[in-house]
């Protein structure tokens, strides 16, 4: 039985233990015994079994009725250390939880701990020199995605039925896609994004993982703004959705690219409109906005997040500290320069990511589809490769850069602020899980999340891991 606990659905979990027929503590209990027998993935950073079954003995009543959650290690919690699994943050303890957490919180659920990420959310592969290394579970010598990829890990090994991860620009659905989970960013702004270590407020977002849409539904339900919630169920007879080929379908890994087109003749077979249409001149829009707004944003960001945290670090303390090579010199290079001029970054706000919106804009109303779908992402999983030698990756016989190519299918989304969902879409022929993306219109949420579930339910379910 206490096996069986461990692949519960939220949802399911909810309404058990809102009718009697589970106990907290024993589904507490079955889920830390989990986690300690599964240590060597290294999802958590903090996972303290006593003061989780403490909370269990004081949880609150609510909706979640206690469900089990985790959080990514960028979410402030006042119980443990928020340190971005970067060195000069290891002991930082901010003096309140997040709102985000507080919501959770309030509603019942018990906090199982602090969950890994690419240092500072800029990592794609799960390799720390400090912290160590994430491992994927459905093949440990694989990488599990970044940044959320500790969210990825727990929430696709059974060690928690879900968790909140952070997206920039592709850090919740990445990692999702490649350890076969669900992963949701929501339209920028629907979730309360203070009390996070940031990188660019224009473009953040914290974001649902579980093994389900529904799952997902049940979080977002409690992260969401009242009045914001289900779009109750969608038909996929008659549903129209986008394929846009240019670009997101180019260069794809074979068993990508096969699983991506199995799921499109199952939707097809199911009735939905499959449209044919390419979002115009997407990749220029995108890359006049993109990294122009982060790398202008990060360290004014987080030099304000030491400030409000009342950190003694400066900014140049906490580069100084930061274990992986290439993340350092990133930000290295922005301390004594201005690597994006004042003037760009404001072009980038006031016109090249309004012209970038207003083609996705035009691209659903004119094509009449609720959503697109592309691959989430271009390959699956990759082998770990040593600290230092991660900085690419095989792609169709080429030594292509890491994190360039796991998140092109996903950045111009996260750039314009949509609502996005990764679902599982397949195995790869090394039994690697392979991601599905869907895209909405801004503020398509709920309709979105609902798309979701329709499309997730003419799909074969992923097989757990072999753990």
């Amino acid at each position: 039985m206490a096996e069986d606990l461990h692949w519960l659905p939220a949802v399911e979990a909810v309404r058990r233990l809102r009718d009697g027929e589970l106990k907290l503590a024993e589904y507490v209990e079955a889920l830390i015994e989990r986690t300690e027998r599964l240590a060597r993935l290294n999802s958590y950073i903090s996972h303290e079994p006593d003061l989780v079954r403490q909370s269990v003995k004081n949880a609150p009543k609510g909706p979640l009725h206690g469900l089990p959650f985790a959080l990514k290690d960028i979410i402030d919690t006042a119980d443990l250390p928020t340190t971005a699994s970067t060195p000069a943050l290891r002991d930082s303890r901010p003096r309140r939880n997040a709102p985000i957490a507080q919501s959770l919180l309030d509603a019942g659920g018990t906090l199982m701990g602090k969950q890994a990420l690419g240092e500072l959310s800029f990592g794609m592969t799960g390799n720390n020199p400090v912290f160590g290394t994430v491992r994927n579970p459905y093949r440990e010598d694989c990488i599990p995605g970044g940044s959320s990829g500790g969210t990825a890990v727990g929430v696709a090994a059974g060690l928690v039925p879900a968790a909140l991860g952070a997206d920039t620009g592709g850090s919740c659905r990445i990692p999702a896609a490649l350890c076969g989970c669900v992963g949701f960013r929501p339209t920028h702004g629907r979730y309360d994004g203070r009390g996070v270590v940031p990188i660019s407020s224009t473009r953040d977002t914290v974001g649902p993982l579980a093994r389900s849409v529904a799952d997902v539904r049940l979080i977002d339900g409690i992260c969401a703004p009242s009045g914001t919630g289900s779009a109750g169920t969608v038909d996929l007879a008659g549903l129209r959705l986008g394929v846009p080929r240019g670009f997101f379908y180019d260069g794809l890994d074979p068993d990508v690219a096969a699983a991506t087109e199995s799921a499109l003749s199952a939707l097809a077979a199911r009735g939905a409109v499959l449209v044919e249409r390419d979002v115009p001149d997407l990749e220029r829009l995108n890359e006049a906005a993109s990294f122009t707004v982060v790398l202008y944003e990060v360290g004014r960001e987080l030099s304000a997040y030491l400030y409000q945290h009342s950190s003694p670090l400066t900014l140049r303390d906490l580069v100084g500290r930061v274990a992986t090579d290439q993340i350092r010199e990133t930000l290295e290079s922005l301390l004594d320069e201005d690597v994006v001029p004042g003037a760009e970054y404001r072009a980038a706000l006031a016109v090249h990511r309004p012209a970038l919106r207003a083609a996705f804009a035009a691209y659903f109303a004119e094509n009449d589809v609720g959503a697109y779908l592309v691959p989430t992402t271009p390959l699956p999983a990759r082998p770990h490769r040593p600290a230092g030698e991660d900085r690419t990756v095989e792609l169709n016989g080429k030594d292509v850069d890491t994190f360039l190519t796991y998140i092109r299918n996903t950045d111009a989304s996260s750039t314009a602020g949509l609502p996005c969902l990764s679902i599982p879409s397949g195995l790869s022929r090394d039994g690697l899980p392979i991601g599905l993306e869907l895209v909405g219109p801004d503020s398509s949420d709920a309709r979105l999340l609902a798309i979701g579930e329709a499309v997730e339910s003419a799909l074969p379910p992923l097989p757990h891991p072999p753990l």
